[in-house]
């Protein structure tokens, strides 16, 4: 979503391994203009070529085999074709599996590349081939869907509340300038839709020659794997879902349910700790104060942002709290002691975590891609009284101001009118269904994709197998070593897996400060 930023997770790539089946290269610099190439070679195959130059060294890249799946920007309307750079990293194993293992990404518009390393470190690639695709319009396609404007307009909110009508100006106007530029470029924007990236990831097994393989996917990309599940079935061998999103209950309104979840999980989770609940008796209480309170008279202060230099102006009202939680901005073991801290008068750990927000990685994030999804398939149908009134079924009592914009995506409403794609509602709310075994992982401190959202996308799958790991937010496999065990088992005998390790699991505990 929008705002999000990616799980502070350890970075270290694994060791190299053996070699696979591509050869490989670069699309050219990371962030380069976005030209839509007017290559009109034959549809759908895949060209070797050098492996894509990451913004950070991706050491599983040293070994991979490289190139581009070309495909038509539009398959209703053929013509123009555009190029998603591949990536397959070898199995560590000496004898891999025969069915690989695709990736497919969260966001919509997160960089897949930038993912490898927790992906190589969980041990993905240990038994099987790794193979990661940038999805339509990401940042090393081409065209990139990056919108630098974006970027800078959410740096410059930061000094602004949540919901000031100069937030709302920069980044509406960010976005129809960098609407204009991408057509202006003869991009077709109405193509780049969690349909037409279903269809590439179909065409991507069929150009390799893959008779089988297995699908990894997290936040949005499960919605992307969920799509692809029900429109191009065939060669599927197991489904792991990480995050759910659920293409059928994917609205602006429900992003309040799964706020209140995670955001209630964590807190419930402090009270069933004694240190933690002895400590902070009346954690949620501290938070429906602190949102009300922040909401009529919002701080104003310097921070310090990561990487140092000049302190940022930060302001901090109720909205501004609320998506920080959302966006575990603030680590949940630290969240009752900072909330603590906030009441009494110390809000640096929130105004830290906003100050972040002022040093984005500008051009990182293809938020074309994002803006073309988001209007296209989860704003229609649901207007912005919808929204607040699954705010107030949220969090009753939580001011108006605060509940009228759904969490990480601000002014999504006023940004869809000025980005003009066609509604897709109708033929993507769909559930998928069918005998494809397939395992959901879910974080039960997860605010983004509420931690239930996994068993009741279940419902269709008839060999489904549902996980909740306790403690754990968005992003899970990389972050809990019990996940990856399931997972390992869940790829090796995807009827039966082992999950036995998480019964045992509890959160870690909460940050305790002196009184």
């Amino acid at each position: 979503m929008r705002s999000a930023r990616s799980t502070a997770l350890p970075a270290t790539a694994a060791a190299a391994a053996a070699l696979v089946l591509l050869t490989g290269t670069s699309p050219g610099p990371a962030g380069a203009a976005a030209v839509a190439p007017d290559v009109r070679a034959p549809a759908e195959r895949f060209v070797p070529g050098a492996c894509p130059e990451t913004t950070e060294p991706v050491a599983a890249l040293d070994h991979a085999r490289c190139g581009f799946l070309e495909v038509p920007e539009n398959r209703s309307h053929p013509g123009r074709t555009i190029r998603l750079p591949v990536a397959v990293i070898p199995a560590a194993s000496g004898k891999p599996a025969p069915d690989p293992l695709v990736y497919m990404a969260g966001g919509p518009g997160g960089d897949a590349f930038d993912d490898i390393p927790f992906l190589v470190d969980a041990g993905l690639n240990r038994d099987r081939d790794l193979i990661v695709m940038a999805q339509r319009g990401n940042l090393h396609a081409q065209p990139n869907l990056a919108c630098p404007e974006m970027d800078r307009s959410s740096a410059g909110a930061v000094g602004l509340r949540y919901d000031d009508p100069s937030a709302r100006r920069l980044l509406v106007d960010a976005a129809k300038q960098c609407r204009a530029r991408l057509a202006a470029a003869g991009i077709d924007l109405s193509a780049y839709n969690t349909g037409e990236n279903a269809a590439d990831f179909a065409a991507l097994r069929t150009a390799l020659g893959i008779r089988q393989w297995n699908v990894y996917a997290y936040s949005y990309g499960t919605n992307l794997a969920l799509t692809y599940l029900r429109e191009h079935p065939s060669g599927v061998r197991a489904m792991a879902l990480d995050s759910v999103t659920p293409p059928q209950t994917v609205t602006l309104p429900w992003t309040w349910s799964s706020a209140r979840e995670g955001i209630d999980t964590i807190l419930r989770a402090c009270a069933a700790e004694p240190a933690c609940g002895s400590r902070y008796p009346d954690v949620a209480r501290t938070l429906t104060e602190q949102v009300r309170k922040l909401e009529a008279h919002p701080l104003t202060l310097d921070a310090a942002a990561p990487g140092g230099g000049k302190p940022v102006k930060v302001v901090l009202d109720g909205g501004t709290l609320v998506n920080l939680l959302v966006a575990n901005s603030v680590p949940a073991a630290d969240v009752p002691a900072a909330l603590d801290e906030l009441a009494r008068g110390h809000p640096e750990r929130f105004a830290r975590a906003r100050a972040a927000d002022a040093r984005p990685a500008v051009g990182r994030t293809a938020h074309g891609l994002t803006e073309s999804v988001a209007c296209g398939e989860w704003v229609p149908g649901h207007g912005q009284s919808e929204v607040l009134a699954a705010g107030h079924k949220a969090f009753p009592g939580w001011p108006d101001t605060v509940l009228a914009q759904a969490p990480q995506l601000p002014f999504q409403y006023d940004v869809c009118r000025v980005w003009k794609v066609p509604d897709r509602s109708a033929a993507q709310r769909l559930a998928a269904s069918g005998p494809v075994p397939t395992l959901l992982v879910s974080g039960t401190f997860d605010a983004k994709t509420g931690a239930s959202w996994g068993a009741r996308t279940a419902d269709g799958l008839s060999r489904s197998t549902v996980v909740r790991i306790p403690g754990i937010g968005h992003f899970v496999v990389p972050q809990s070593p019990c996940a990856q065990r399931v997972l390992a088992s869940f790829l090796a005998r995807p009827t039966s897996p082992d999950t036995g390790c998480v019964a045992d699991l509890k959160p870690k505990p909460f940050t305790i400060v002196p009184k």
